[in-house]
């Protein structure tokens, strides 16, 4: 993270000084600045900031159930694959989330999955662009329309991830008339969570989140939400919560959000290096379809923990994402005898290794070397 940061040092200082001198730190021009950079960014009318990522989606669910558009007990269609906050956003507004597995190819969601997992009470599909890999398909888009389904995004390891895109309508459910080239993933669906976590291919220096939509009445009741309930001083219309961005983590954000392009294309040299050079018949590497801002990179291997050690004793730092999936957690231990085959190869093999745009050259081909030496 402190090689990251070094990247665009003196920018990020120069901000947080105008913040610290400024004698404004919440609710200021820094936030309202951000958020309009990255709502033109994404292409979304409105952007909200908010405390994390976690907080984006159960604001966006919670505003949802206040607007009358969903209400507890719903189900909510979700890949087994995840980060468990998208789960959690779910349970938290007492609405239930409908496990569906991943493509092993692609391990987004299985778009050929999730018409059978439609009910009578399901109101939404949740999609999570995870490893910075777009899981959207115009199969899911017109699940959407003809089901009349909101799609939501979990937008929080894809910032500036492009794809071409038919839209669902954001309150009917319908298509619009044509593909959309080039839309960013935030600007697909009905809204969009993102977070800001530091290692986030846009990230803040602490905890950060935003919601962006297309729908006015939405924005203002997440905006509310996210404000205590309350649009006015001392005038509280929900029983909101305290998720605010702050004039800081703002500062950095737009500071950085300049360079997220460059960044991100940094990131896809680095990949185009592994998937082209790394040959190892032990070690699968991932073909994405479409585009990536590769998150992370992640590889499957049967002896993954093995590997990890490997690359551990030559100086290659990794991580799992994830090692124990949803259904596995003891917070949800109503799924313990769930069975989901294809999540739990994944969670199994999967180990990420390291792509992030202060890598040199010298790392990445010390780190090809080392997979293919693998045996």
């Amino acid at each position: 993270m402190k090689r990251i940061t070094a990247l665009h040092a003196a920018e990020i200082h120069d901000a947080l000084s105008r913040v610290a001198d400024s004698g404004w730190y919440l609710r200021g021009e820094a936030t309202a600045s951000f958020e309009q950079h990255y709502a033109d960014y994404i292409g979304t009318r409105h952007c909200i900031g908010c405390g994390n990522g976690l907080d984006a989606l159960t604001l966006i669910f919670r505003a949802y159930i206040e607007m009358g558009v969903m209400q507890p007990g719903d189900e909510v269609i979700v890949p087994a694959n995840t980060y468990i906050a998208s789960i959690l956003a779910i349970t938290e507004n007492r609405l239930v989330p409908v496990l569906v597995e991943p493509d092993i190819n692609t391990l987004q969601i299985d778009d050929t999955r999730i018409e059978q997992a439609v009910t009578e009470r399901t109101s939404a599909i949740l999609i999570v662009h995870l490893y910075g890999r777009c899981a959207y398909t115009p199969l899911i888009a017109d699940i959407c329309r003809r089901h009349r389904l909101l799609l939501i995004e979990d937008n929080a390891q894809a910032h500036g991830l492009l794809c071409d895109a038919v839209l669902p309508h954001r309150k009917t459910g319908s298509l619009r008339d044509a593909v959309l080239p080039h839309r960013k993933t935030g600007s697909l669906g009905h809204a969009a969570g993102h977070s800001f976590y530091p290692t986030k291919n846009l990230g803040a220096l602490g905890d950060a989140g935003a919601v962006t939509t297309d729908d006015d009445e939405l924005a203002a009741v997440v905006r509310s939400l996210a404000n205590y309930g309350s649009s006015r001083k001392y005038v509280f219309d929900y029983q909101g919560r305290n998720s605010r961005l702050d004039e800081l983590q703002a500062a950095v954000l737009d500071a950085k959000l300049r360079y997220l392009d460059a960044d991100n294309a940094r990131r896809r040299e680095i990949a185009a290096i592994y998937i082209n050079k790394v040959n190892n018949p032990n070690i699968i590497i991932p073909r994405p379809r479409g585009n990536s801002v590769w998150h992370v990179f992640p590889v499957l291997c049967e002896r993954r923990d093995a590997l990890r050690q490997y690359l551990a004793d030559n100086g290659v730092m990794t991580e799992v994402h994830y090692p124990i999936p949803p259904h596995r957690q003891r917070c949800y231990s109503q799924w313990a005898s769930l069975s989901l085959p294809v999540t739990e190869h994944i969670h199994a093999q999967e180990l990420s290794i390291p792509c992030h745009p202060a890598m040199t050259d010298e790392e990445i081909n010390c780190v090809v070397s080392l997979l293919n030496a693998y045996g």
